[in-house]
């Protein structure tokens, strides 16, 4: 059960997050509400906050008919099934097959699996398929047979989806990067020499501290090159967020997770400087409430730093939690954007 100060800030920013983890129940109209009813704030005095709507009910209280509150259990439990009918699943499953097994309609399910995970179920679907080709090219001896083991029904599919996702092609993916070429170079920043890397799709590896034989290590069989003038905007532009924090919140990507990682990478780039969540919000967000550890696991796997604000992830007690890059450059950063500690 949440502090009533907790839940009442949740309230007060009506904050999807916390749907299901509490209910504000009003006294004054006998009704109860989750936390991202639309209806005006009723006064602090008269909200008594309970665990959960059954809670609410035995004190005579009634559902909300604006935000109905009753429906958000039956949400998570239909997006947990569909999420292991796809994980479990060996071919695709169409968006209505899926929404038909769970029992919602399949436009009005597709926006409630998107809210609780940050992807859409198609997307869920390819990058737990991208996630078994990539196992799959580690142990077939065939590309061919890693691609049909994976669930793709013919390899024109696996290049026009996982390649992309993968950042890579397949033979390149079973060779340690064999045939990418990564551009880097060390920019000075204030709060030290951050190591800036690049394929030709996006930002590989942003890190404090590191060189080119750390990135060598990461990617053992790409070719490694000095940045030059090829890297010299986008390196910039890395610069600038740290110095000057949200400028450039559409910088590329190439990087690669589990569908879970990535689910939390993008609530993370989602979170608006001066802003945080807890590790539990970005838990919810990436549709498993239960694995906290995970997600601050997943932000501790990010490989490019402040592009994917991991800075703004803290513990639910308010405390900043740990940071790869030290503690205090944790605090700079989050000063920097307006965060109060």
């Amino acid at each position: 059960m949440l502090c009533d100060d907790e839940a009442w800030d949740a309230f007060q920013r009506r904050d999807r997050a916390y749907d299901g983890r509490v209910i504000a129940g009003v006294l004054t109209t006998g009704i109860y509400c989750k936390p991202s009813c639309p209806a005006r704030h009723p006064l602090r005095a008269n909200v008594r906050f309970f665990p959960d709507a059954a809670s609410a009910r035995a004190t005579g209280l009634r559902a909300c008919l604006r935000c109905k509150p009753d429906e958000v259990g039956r949400e998570r439990v239909a997006v947990a099934k569909a999420v292991a009918l796809i994980e479990g699943a060996e071919e695709a499953i169409g968006l209505e097959a899926l929404a038909e097994q769970v029992g919602y309609a399949p436009h009005h399910f597709q926006r409630l699996f998107k809210r609780a995970t940050g992807v859409t179920p198609a997307a869920y679907a390819r990058g737990v398929r991208a996630r078994r080709a990539a196992a799959a090219l580690d142990t077939e001896d065939s590309v061919t047979d890693a691609i049909y083991e994976a669930g793709y029904s013919a390899p024109s599919r696996f290049y026009e989806t996982a390649a992309d996702r993968l950042g890579m092609t397949p033979s390149a993916w079973r060779n340690g990067g064999a045939g990418v070429t990564i551009r880097w170079t060390v920019a000075p920043t204030s709060l030290g020499p951050l190591l800036i890397a690049a394929t030709d799709k996006g930002l590989c590896r942003v890190a404090f501290d590191e060189d080119s034989l750390g990135l060598a290590a990461r990617f053992p069989r790409a070719e490694i090159v000095a940045g030059g003038a090829a890297l010299a905007d986008l390196a910039a532009r890395v610069v600038g967020e740290v110095e000057q924090p949200g400028r450039h919140t559409d910088l590329p990507l190439d990087v690669r997770g589990t569908a879970f990682q990535e689910a939390v990478w993008q609530a993370l780039r989602a979170i608006p400087p001066g802003e945080t969540l807890s590790y539990t919000q970005l838990a919810i967000a990436a549709g498993r409430p239960g694995a906290v550890r995970a997600a601050g696991t997943a932000c501790g796997a990010n490989s490019v730093a402040v592009v994917i604000p991991c800075h703004r992830a803290q513990r639910s007690d308010g405390s900043m939690g740990g940071y790869a890059y030290g503690i205090e450059r944790k605090r700079v950063l989050r000063a920097r954007e307006g965060v109060e500690e």
